[in-house]
């Protein structure tokens, strides 16, 4: 007589576990990755991988009651027959195939077949829907390490993230585009920590949150992209949520073209001032981001969650700082009336040898002068994307110029101006428009109102005395991590970063590390727009600008080192599913694991 479960493995390969009557307690055979465990119970035998899959504890050393088997270390319960887990913290455990012969238990130690990117992708999404930080991390560190392209990894937390909050679009999802664009430029490890910290960030918004329920494009067709944008625009000005999802999603069903929907968006973005301090814009520019990565086709389900950042965002000409002492929105107002005649001179492609002269009218403090010398650029034919590279810029050196004596929290209101910029220059070479060109002059706005903020200005690291400084691009590696372990060595990791461009050294490993010092932090959401922004513009002056590029990698690194340490909870979970990942045994030290391993 044989009996035999679970037989759903393409392969065999049996191995004797021995009489069924002699096993009383819990057996563990050689096979599988990590040993297996064999069970008795009701009389049958049920065979398991013997590390629980929720943090590798010995399976083996739980126990069996009414077919459910329990870890004891943290309590997770599993369906011994499946593997099934009640406890979605966990996950289900491998289950391998038994049978009985002549009395005889046998296991077999292939396990059954799966279909593991499926397994992980929907593991990926219980993650994000349990808010279970160890399992987004496992998901994205197994997608990852089978090479899974990211923009499939990417892709379900974004459209998980414009789904499941019905506020619609926030840090969590802006953090996932940054961490994507900044994929190219991180070591290995450090991609999966970049797209771990984008879910969890994605999860943690919509814990708790109601979904939105997408409605329906307009029963309509050919109606003109100009109407259309003319509809989405009057919508979002009187603050109706459904009429402009209704003409956005009009607008995406009829085939309007990425650059036709992104300049709705701007102009809708743009139609006033600095919506909730630049977050309304740089929430568009992500949105499209995302998009280029993981599909246009994908626009209806993402681009409807920006609305409300729109139609409810604060508009900064209500703002008395930016009406009174002097009135800002008169001064901008008066320059756009000539605006068709500015836009109407040729561009001129030597124009950029300007920048530094703009930069230093943008960052003085009279705000008709910067009003006076866009609107002179604007007339010289500068072309709109140096116009707004320089604004970029401008507002980063706010950032290098930042005196640690001001408030803590205005590290966050120049960070403002220097997102916004960005964004408005990445749309910029995106979709340009006349609308969009409004954004230039409401940034100019903003890197004035921040004009205390350098009041003192910090001293840059090249008017400093730097020959104490290793030249070694190694040894300034290591110094500017070991400054950023230990509070507020703002300047001092500035100068580190200075020396290593000023030596000649290649930026790449630089970025890299400056992309570590944010991912083993538990970030908060505008150092990743610092680190992802700062990127951006210095990959685009370092050509032709260099001594501008370096200086935005000053601020980069000043920023990201007034935010460090923390507490690194992040980190420690990354690193536990790391161990798990690679078979250390996570309830001994990791001293112990590297020396069993060795042996």
């Amino acid at each position: 007589m044989s009996a035999t479960r679970a037989e759903s493995s393409a392969c065999e390969k049996f191995v004797e576990v021995g009489p069924l009557e002699g096993l009383k307690n819990p057996t563990i055979v050689s096979g599988g990755r990590h040993g297996i465990a064999v069970f008795i119970s009701d009389g049958e035998p049920y065979a398991v991988d013997n590390r629980c899959p929720h943090m590798g504890f010995p399976l083996a050393r739980g126990t069996v009651r009414d077919g459910i088997l329990t870890c004891h270390w943290h309590h997770a319960r599993f369906d011994l027959e499946s593997g099934g887990t009640f406890d979605p913290f966990a996950d289900d455990v491998q289950v391998y195939g038994t049978k009985i012969e002549d009395g005889i238990v046998y296991v077999n130690i292939i396990p059954p077949s799966t279909d593991w990117k499926a397994r992980w992708l929907n593991r990926l999404s219980d993650g994000l829907e349990q808010n279970l930080n160890l399992l987004s991390v496992k998901s994205v560190l197994a997608l990852h390490e089978n090479g899974v392209d990211a923009k499939e990894i990417v892709g379900v937390g974004a459209k998980f993230g414009a789904r499941y909050r019905e506020s619609g679009w926030q840090a969590g999802l802006t953090i996932l585009s940054a961490m994507n664009n900044m994929l190219p430029h991180l070591k290995s490890d450090d991609q999966v920590l970049a797209l771990y910290h984008g879910m969890v960030n994605v999860a943690r918004d919509c814990d708790g949150m109601p979904p939105h329920f997408k409605l329906d494009e307009l029963p309509t067709e050919g109606v003109p992209p100009a109407r259309l944008k003319t509809w989405f625009r009057y919508f979002v000005e009187v603050r109706d949520r459904d009429g402009a999802e209704r003409a956005l999603l009009t607008a995406i069903n009829a085939g309007l073209e990425p650059e036709q929907i992104a300049d709705m968006l701007a102009a809708a973005a743009t139609d006033h001032y600095f919506l909730d301090g630049g977050h309304s814009f740089d929430f568009v520019n992500k949105a499209c981001e995302v998009l280029d990565s993981i599909g246009w086709d994908q626009a209806d389900e993402v681009l409807p969650s920006l609305i409300p950042s729109l139609t409810n965002a604060n508009r900064s000409e209500e703002l008395n700082s930016w009406r009174y002492p002097i009135d800002l929105i008169e001064l901008v107002e008066h320059a756009l009336e000539d605006l068709d005649e500015a836009l109407d001179a040729p561009r001129r492609d030597d124009w950029f040898d300007d920048m530094q002269a703009l930069a230093d009218v943008l960052l003085g403090d009279d705000p008709q002068a910067s009003v006076e010398a866009v609107s002179a650029a604007l007339a010289d034919g500068a072309p709109l994307t140096d116009l707004t590279l320089t604004l970029s810029y401008a507002s980063a050196l706010r950032i290098a110029r930042f005196h640690t004596s001001n408030e803590f929290a205005d590290w966050i209101t120049v960070l403002h101006t220097f997102t916004y910029n960005n964004a408005v220059h990445q749309m910029m070479q995106r979709s340009p428009s006349q609308e969009l060109v409004r954004g230039i002059y409401h940034g100019a706005m903003s890197i004035y109102l921040d004009r205390f903020l350098n009041m003192p200005a910090a001293r840059l690291p090249e008017n400093r005395n730097l020959d104490r400084e290793p030249t070694d691009a190694d040894a300034l590696l290591a110094k500017l991590l070991e400054l950023t372990d230990i509070e507020q060595r703002v300047d001092e990791s500035a100068m580190v970063v200075w020396r290593y461009l000023t030596q000649g050294h290649d930026p790449k490993p630089l970025i890299a590390t400056l992309g570590h010092v944010l991912l083993r932090e538990d970030g908060e959401f505008h150092s990743y727009q610092m680190l992802e922004a700062g990127t951006q513009l210095f990959n685009e002056l370092r050509d032709f600008q260099p001594e501008a590029a370096n200086r935005v990698m000053v601020a980069m690194a000043r920023y990201l080192a007034a935010k460090a340490p923390t507490s690194r909870a992040m980190l420690q979970t990354a690193k536990t599913a790391i161990r798990l990942h690679r078979g250390d045994n996570i309830y001994e030290s990791e001293e112990d694991s590297a020396a069993m391993a060795a042996d």
